[in-house]
């Protein structure tokens, strides 16, 4: 195998299809739908452009994350009427399609919450009547859906489940599984490695990428129940609390824009937003009271 066929296939298995997409190189000697077989995509793919999202559907988007927000159980249909309510017309397979685009469905436990995702191994959750009361017990990481002025990002956070810190997060364009991979290893390499990682069964948790980036560190993985909010709900309130104080104030005109304010939102809640679940303190003075002593030692 020459040194080009290598290359592509030695890269063929970092990131997502964006990153692979980005591996490819027109001048190179190999061609074009060669270099695509070897990274794994289509070639037709390489010349597929997004279609902007329409500025209605955008601001039915937003309408539809708060009103997510405020009544997690709602589904399309209810979705539907609410909107209808305020004068806004659409019917009720948009708004499931919307929806998917968002990354968020009803949260209510749902018949056959067992079944796998086809090539997706699930994991079983762990902490029901766990007692978790220590920094670095339990780690949480969840994705949501946030509006911009024109189009939307994805914002994925790692949260500790004792101290409630942010301890790291990360904006991205794509739901894809190397940018779950990429705030978790943030979080290892400026905190340590935690007993347990816990998310949700969205694909870019249940990925094999990411799933081999926990098993690596040697922590147990535990997933919700499909649907379950009452597993994660500490990180649904994260998430209202960044949307209402953060997203929701300003119309974000640039990814950049969204990345530097809502990092300097996650800096001033962890520093200065006290908890009453924590006795008042802040998740900077709460992740540090609970570290083990061996830690803080360290």
């Amino acid at each position: 195998m020459n040194a080009g066929k290598r290359f592509f296939r030695k890269r063929a298995h970092q990131g997502g299809t964006a990153e692979r997409k980005a591996i490819i190189d027109r001048t190179h000697k190999l061609s074009v739908t060669r270099q695509a077989k070897l990274v794994g995509i289509s070639r037709s793919s390489l010349y597929y452009r997004p279609r902007p999202v329409a500025k209605a559907d955008l601001e039915l988007m937003r309408r539809l994350d708060e009103l997510h927000l405020e009544r997690p159980f709602m589904g399309a249909r209810m979705l539907r009427d609410q909107v209808d309510r305020a004068g806004i017309k659409v019917g009720r397979r948009h708004v499931g399609t919307l929806m998917k685009r968002m990354g968020i469905e009803a949260l209510y436990r749902k018949p056959g919450t067992s079944k796998k995702h086809l090539g997706h191994k699930v994991y079983p959750y762990l902490m029901r009547g766990m007692r978790i009361d220590r920094a670095n017990q339990v780690w949480a990481l969840d994705t949501t859906y946030i509006p911009m002025a024109k189009g939307f990002v994805y914002l994925t956070a790692v949260v500790d489940w004792a101290s409630r810190k942010v301890l790291a997060a990360k904006i991205a364009i794509t739901l894809e599984a190397c940018h779950a991979v990429d705030v978790l290893q943030e979080a290892f390499t400026r905190h340590g490695t935690p007993e347990i990682i816990n998310t949700d069964q969205g694909s870019q948790f249940t990925a094999e990428e990411f799933v081999r980036a926990v098993k690596d560190r040697g922590c147990k993985l535990s997933m919700d129940g499909r649907g379950a909010w009452r597993d994660n709900v500490f990180v649904e309130r994260l998430w209202k609390s960044v949307k209402y104080e953060e997203v929701y104030l300003h119309a974000y005109d640039s990814v950049v824009e969204a990345r530097r304010s809502i990092i300097r939102y996650f800096d001033w809640y962890n520093r200065c937003r006290p908890h009453s679940k924590i006795k008042r303190k802040t998740p900077n003075e709460a992740y540090t009271a609970m570290r083990p002593a061996v830690q803080q030692a360290a």
